[in-house]
């Protein structure tokens, strides 16, 4: 743990990411002596009244308020948490993805998007393949909040199929949140999984989850 102030913010892609950040990794990140702050990505900033938040259709709409947030001095790392399925097409790096491992492509757009914005304070992570990946992880938990019903079988069924959560597909009907309201009709996105993935806890969805733990390895880097 550091005595050094550091400043970490979490530009997120949404309601569930930010339950999450708050959940499961401001409280590890703030044990390793990282402050933290967070905010929605805004979608759309009408002249009149509040601004839409979540999701996100372009590069251009995400660009902005990534250079937006490095305005402010006083943020030493600047992350984004975004589903890498269904990522802006358009993002640097996407077109011209390697035909090799997911984890290969996803760190070949992540190295893109640093390229891109050119300041170092700039650490994104996009979840592979989407936030539900660590659901998969916590299909255990997750079987707990459904007991008497065998999503836990299933989930665990898919994650061994795919060779890992992470690994679990992102095709339009097969993507891991399309997967859990099919197998799951009373599954809720933002209190379901959350309450799943921190009760697997930090340590074992690290275990679990490659590119997470790379990206929280590098996390815990730039504290030196």
């Amino acid at each position: 743990m550091t005595a050094e102030y550091r400043h970490m913010h979490f530009l997120v892609e949404g309601q569930t990411e930010e339950i999450v950040v708050d959940s499961v990794l401001e409280p590890y990140l703030q044990d390793r002596g990282w402050t933290i702050t967070k905010s929605i990505v805004t979608t759309k900033r009408p002249a009149v009244g509040p601004a839409s938040r979540g999701g996100v259709s372009s590069w251009a709409k995400l660009e902005h308020e990534i250079r937006l947030l490095l305005r402010n001095s006083d943020i030493h790392t600047l992350t984004i948490l975004f589903d890498y399925y269904g990522f802006p097409s358009d993002s640097p790096g996407m077109r011209n993805r390697p035909t090799s491992s997911a984890y290969e492509r996803v760190e070949h757009v992540e190295k893109s998007l640093v390229s891109a914005i050119s300041d170092t304070r700039f650490i994104p992570h996009l979840v592979l393949h989407e936030l539900e990946a660590w659901v998969f992880a916590a299909a255990e938990q997750i079987g707990w909040l459904f007991a008497g019903t065998d999503l836990r079988d299933r989930l665990q069924k898919d994650v061994d199929g795919a060779g890992g959560p992470e690994l679990v597909n992102d095709g339009l009907d097969t993507a891991p949140s399309k997967r859990l309201t099919r197998y799951c009709a009373g599954y809720s996105k933002t209190n379901d999984g959350p309450l799943a993935i921190a009760a697997l806890g930090i340590d074992e969805l690290r275990s679990q989850c490659p590119h997470l733990d790379s990206w929280l390895t590098h996390l815990d880097a730039r504290l030196n």
